[in-house]
């Protein structure tokens, strides 16, 4: 199968521009395409997964991936799916974040001898002349058109600042200066990304000509993929001091029975042949069909010794309530009051739980145990002393803690 058809056969393409021309560069490694990243954090989460994921299948296809970190769009702020405006960041954190990042796409991407590219926005966007861009740049986009995409119409009731209204032309822009730089002929990003990626390509055919060579297409969940990233205690992270292992293969195992199969056909490299014999699991299957994807990913993105180890430490953990890697907390003087801390500082001090009143739903509801029984009343208490040996605090029935001090 070729490459191009497996991407679709996986489910990852939504819409596309020059169909047969995005087959024809695709399928015999001659695309040079780009993805971008906003820094807006010094950690990668699980919302990037389907775009590495893609960037590592097309370059294993002998194509030329570029990781473009929006080190200058990152100081505006990009609208889609947002209902406020995204907090400022110093040129130093931007930076740090651009470093982190290519640390964790190294595992994804091979950067060695010119194989892919990481660039950052910011080293033309920044010097960019103000003059010079509404007089070069303004009159390929017409305001109206803008004004129709969805990623301004979701914030226009909010408030659209003028700052965040210049995105698109960032974003197109980026393309363009791609294109003469390094010879991209293709941008990927997410459905949400659609109108922004085709400013883009209409820039540089109307800036260069009709011949100009450029494409578009879009992942069918890469803005399904950003809600991916957040669980219930926050983000999924793959820097492993901030996500640990165990954690990154617990959250794999713990995806809804309805999308696992999808899970394991979009985001591991697993032959479809062995994907498609799962199509017809039910039951105790998908809990492997879950064990499965948890693995691989977990490999993908810590090592096989890592994931190898998540992996007994889970089965550990369920068929008898201990493990040596179960992740830990471990409590300071500060977390008790009067030589106490109670059940629902307990809950949201594990990260369990990401509020006190999220730790007193859970509570009320009969999800809660300590050292595996049931805790029914909120205002439960517990002294510095039990903690000595370790206390297993347990929300649902796969979330586990031990609570240290």
């Amino acid at each position: 199968m070729k490459i191009y058809d497996e991407l679709v056969a996986r489910g990852l393409i939504a819409q596309v521009t020059d169909e047969e021309e995005i087959k024809e560069l695709i399928n015999n490694g001659k695309a040079t395409f780009y993805i971008g990243f906003d820094p807006t954090a010094d950690s990668l989460h699980v919302g990037h997964f389907m775009a590495l994921c893609l960037m590592k299948r097309l370059q294993m296809a002998g194509n030329k991936p570029i990781a473009l970190i929006g080190g200058g769009t990152g100081m505006i702020g990009d609208p889609s799916g947002r209902t406020d405006m995204r907090q400022m960041m110093t040129t130093e954190t931007i930076q740090h974040n651009c470093d982190c990042f290519k640390e964790q796409m190294s595992k994804f991407i091979d950067f060695s001898e010119g194989k892919a590219l990481m660039v950052n926005n910011a080293d033309w966007l920044m010097d960019l002349n103000y003059i010079e861009v509404l007089r070069e740049v303004g009159p390929h986009f017409s305001v109206n058109r803008m004004l129709t995409a969805e990623c301004y119409k979701q914030r226009m009731e909010k408030g659209l600042s003028f700052l965040e209204f210049n995105y698109m032309i960032m974003q197109s822009y980026d393309f363009y200066a791609l294109f003469q730089k390094y010879g991209c002929n293709m941008q990927f990003g997410g459905d949400d990304q659609w109108s922004n990626m085709l400013g883009g390509t209409e820039l540089i055919r109307r800036k260069l000509g009709k011949n100009a060579y450029a494409m578009t297409i879009t992942l069918l969940l890469n803005s399904e993929g950003k809600k991916m990233g957040k669980t219930q205690s926050g983000a999924v992270w793959l820097d492993p001091n901030k996500t640990s292992p165990f954690d990154f293969y617990q959250y794999w195992r713990n995806v809804a029975d309805a999308d696992v199969l999808r899970c394991i056909r979009m985001l591991t490299f697993l032959p479809l042949e062995e994907i498609d014999k799962m199509d017809s699991w039910e039951g105790a299957q998908l809990n492997q069909a879950k064990e499965i994807l948890a693995y691989e990913l977990t490999k993908l993105v810590h090592g096989e010794e890592e994931a190898a180890k998540a992996q007994e430490s889970a089965k550990a953990l369920f068929s008898s309530g201990n493990a040596a890697d179960m992740p830990s907390v471990t409590l300071t003087e500060e977390d008790f009051t009067e030589g106490a801390v109670d059940i629902l500082s307990l809950l949201v001090k594990s990260g369990l739980t990401p509020s006190r009143s999220e730790a007193r739903r859970a509570v009320e509801q009969g999800g809660v145990t300590v050292d595996g029984e049931k805790v029914t009343d909120i205002k439960t208490v517990y002294s510095a002393d039990v903690f000595a040996d370790g206390m297993v605090l347990k929300k649902g029935k796969k979330n586990f803690r031990k609570i240290l001090k």
